[in-house]
């Protein structure tokens, strides 16, 4: 028989978070079809659904670049080597000055050919690294798209705290259609840092490891402003927050 593959339990599964995703999209487009945040969710499923190919290709090894940068480092290192053997060949007595001098030269060489051999080992990664950075501003601005999008959401003004003025019009959304686009703009924040931390499940690389940090730390911080809001809006009605 054979065995099938299942997600682990200490890893993100991409087509999971896909789908969630997308139910998400269905349930905004139902209940506010055409709206801003149905686009912007829209988007973000777009994301993520390339967003397993894209952490393949980051996780996956460039054999291209690896052997290119394998023969280019044999090349340096044999030069070095070729360069190091016509030194100490035999050479005529040198004084003091001229001892000091192509030691010095040498060391020099020895530490330019280091720093070459360091860029190409590390040019794998480098390159990796842009990839994983793109994709997660990517997710970045997405998070701060939802978050303009609930930022006139005020409970306040649905709830008839201080007078109207003419340049902010009333709310058309009831209280309970508050509550559910409050509820689904968290859902889409939370959602926006586990598709970043895909990106990052097969590269351990410690500056996407921060930018991912910093994705997750902004929908916190922007779903915890969402949440005061439902806060304020359940109180006025002794209603548990809807999850």
């Amino acid at each position: 028989m054979k065995a099938t593959r299942t997600p682990s339990s200490r890893a993100l599964d991409g087509p999971s978070v896909t789908r969630t995703i997308d139910r998400l999209c269905r349930r905004v487009e139902a209940r506010f079809p055409g709206s801003g945040l149905s686009g912007v969710c829209g988007e973000l499923l777009e994301t993520a659904t390339h967003a397993a190919e894209t952490a393949a290709c980051i996780a996956r090894p460039i054999l291209s670049l690896r052997i290119a940068v394998g023969l280019l480092v044999i090349v340096i290192l044999a030069g070095l080597l070729v360069t190091l053997a016509a030194m100490w060949g035999p050479i005529e007595p040198l004084t003091l000055s001229e001892l000091v001098q192509t030691l010095e030269a040498g060391i020099n060489d020895v530490v330019l050919v280091a720093a070459a051999v360091f860029f190409l080992v590390t040019l794998e990664t480098r390159v990796k690294r842009r990839r994983a950075l793109k994709a997660i501003y990517e997710l970045r601005s997405i998070a701060h798209v939802i978050d303009m999008h609930q930022l006139t959401k005020d409970p306040e003004r649905l709830l008839g705290a201080g007078p109207d003025t003419a340049i902010i019009e009333r709310p058309r959304m009831t209280r309970f259609e508050l509550g559910r686009y409050l509820d689904y703009c968290s859902e889409a924040l939370s959602l926006s840092g586990k598709v970043a931390a895909l990106y990052i499940q097969g590269f351990d690389d410690p500056v996407a490891l921060q930018a991912v940090n910093e994705v997750e730390e902004l929908t916190t911080g922007l779903s915890r402003k969402v949440w005061q809001k439902l806060m304020i809006l359940h109180s006025s009605s002794g209603e548990p927050p809807r999850s």
